[in-house]
């Protein structure tokens, strides 16, 4: 399609009347179905950058380090850093394009088809939905580092009225929280990573110069399972890949965020561009520090319970004779825990509210109020919250495994989706002849980054650990199937998609920043 085309037929689309539907009001009774633009440059920001660094990174790498050591934890962060950058840059362009309320669940019903918008935005609403009460559970864990006298009953409950209050606050209260939440853990990470450098260098209490000690003994690979050869090692590697995927999933709340994000033309894209700070500093510094500090045949990595003392970080604290700071990561992992808790809520709700846009959820879950909050929705997933209080008998600890290995595939299967509607889109806007280069945001890796996508498999048998780790890789055909034979609809074609409905709000809602007035405003521009 030529450039004249293009123009004729957004202009054919812009001069359609506006339905009530799309103005975001059911005609039928008055009721608000639109969200409201309320996340500024710096929520998106700190949502993107500290939005999911968490228990994963902190706590979840003592196991990544026990199966694969000190060389097959940085390789596995790295190949699943890879793919997730590689998602990222291909989510951004779509997502910076049109910024819809639902995000990459309403862009694969443009792109695809209606049952792949179907079977994706229900597997990215379980793993939200399934994720909430294992962060509910971890916060009670975390609080039994000091208090094991109170029944995690309480602490749940605690932890839960928080996250609701600041989901029911808007979109905005959100915003401001998820701002504090993420500067704490992104200033603790970096903290700790210049603090595990300095350590490594010999410089605390005890002087012990470590460099590459534990890369040579006990080694840079574990034998898996005590399996001889390349073969073990190769199986150590493997088996980080989960708790590695565990760790990086949830970069793409940015794009359900995008649907209540301020001048998303401008801070979208921004956002994306970043993504690979946090790979390279927060995730693979994080990694080669922890595989520098601490031997992975240290017992202490045994993640009986899932608080502070189980976190490499404060393994090597303690390794160096240094009192007190074990205290200060633990409040700062129970931060992180109602961060992660907050967003899970937001994001399946959001989820929730897409797939009842597009007729794929019953429509009461798209109602808002006045200022733009989808409260059925949000109430809904609150439900799914209680499931944190299977803790109280089964323990916290337990219950938190056992819904983490629930979510990684499931997230990888986001991944999956995404990338299959990146290429849609790609092929499409070649078919009709429009120029990639007025995108937004437009990725030079493009389309070989979106081919890039993989999903890895845990090895080892166990009929708990088969159950919840493949669950959703059996749910996706299923699915799928299911709603293609419900629908009846067909692939959309390329010349067929739809690259101009809502484009009108969105460049509305965009608009030029005003340039910087001194050095601190112009640094602060940059930073967020």
């Amino acid at each position: 399609m030529s450039e004249e085309k293009f123009s004729a037929q957004k202009a054919d689309v812009d001069s359609q009347s506006v339905t009530d539907s799309e103005r975001g009001i059911n005609a039928s009774n008055g009721e608000h179905t639109q969200l409201k633009r309320q996340l500024k440059n710096r929520h998106i920001a700190m949502i993107s950058i500290g939005g999911v660094i968490g228990t994963g990174l902190f706590l979840g790498t003592a196991n990544s380090l026990t199966s694969g050591g000190p060389v097959g934890l940085l390789l596995g962060y790295i190949v699943v850093g890879t793919v997730c950058y590689s998602v990222m840059v291909s989510l951004g362009e779509m997502i910076a394009y049109l910024p819809l309320p639902g995000g990459h669940i309403r862009l694969a019903e443009r792109f695809v088809d209606s049952a792949f918008s179907f079977t994706m935005g229900w597997n990215y609403w379980y793993n939200w939905t399934i994720i909430l009460p294992a962060e509910l559970s971890a916060a009670a864990v975390l609080i039994n580092y000091w208090d094991k006298s109170v029944n995690n009953a309480a602490w749940i409950s605690i932890c839960l009225v928080i996250v609701v209050a600041i989901n029911l606050l808007g979109a905005g209260a959100y915003g401001e929280a998820e701002f504090i939440f993420a500067s704490i853990k992104v200033i603790t990470i970096v903290a700790l990573i210049i603090m595990g450098i300095v350590l490594d260098l010999g410089g605390g209490p005890t002087h012990d110069r470590l460099g590459f000690r534990y890369w040579k003994h006990p080694g840079p690979f574990v034998q898996f399972h005590n399996i001889g050869g390349a073969k073990g090692r190769f199986l150590g590697w493997w088996a980080v890949m989960t708790q590695a995927a565990f760790s990086f999933i949830g970069t793409e709340i940015v794009a359900i965020a995008a649907g209540e994000a301020k001048n998303p033309r401008r801070n979208l894209p921004k956002a994306i561009k970043r993504v690979y700070i946090r790979i390279l500093l927060f995730y693979i510094g994080g990694v080669v520090v922890i595989g520098l500090l601490v031997p992975y045949t240290d017992p202490s990595l045994s993640l009986t319970t899932s608080d502070a003392a189980k976190s490499p970080f404060v393994i090597a604290i303690n390794h160096a004779g240094i009192k007190g700071l074990p205290s200060v990561i633990n409040a700062a992992l129970l931060t992180s825990a109602w961060s992660a808790a907050s967003s899970d809520l937001y994001t399946s709700s959001r989820a929730l509210y897409g797939l009842a846009m597009v007729g794929n959820a019953p429509r009461i879950f798209a109602r808002t109020n006045n200022r733009g909050l989808p409260y059925m929705a949000i109430g809904f997933c609150t439900l799914f919250a209680f499931l944190a209080f299977m803790g109280v008998k089964s323990g916290s600890g337990q219950v938190f495994n056992w819904f983490a290995n629930m979510t990684s595939i499931a997230g990888l299967m986001t991944w999956f989706g995404i990338s299959v509607t990146y290429l849609r889109f790609y092929k499409g806007y070649k078919a009709q002849g429009l120029d990639r280069k007025k995108l937004p945001y437009a990725s030079p890796l493009q389309p070989y980054a979106a081919c890039g996508w993989a999903v890895f498999l845990k090895d080892s048998w166990n009929t708990a650990t088969f159950i919840t780790n493949y669950l959703p890789l059996m749910l996706w055909p299923v699915l799928y199937t299911g709603a293609k034979l419900w629908r009846k609809d067909s692939i959309v074609r390329p010349e067929d998609m739809d690259f101009f409905s809502g484009l009108d709000e969105v460049e509305a809602a965009s608009y030029d920043e005003p340039p910087p007035r001194n050095n601190l405003e112009k640094f602060w521009g940059w930073l967020m």
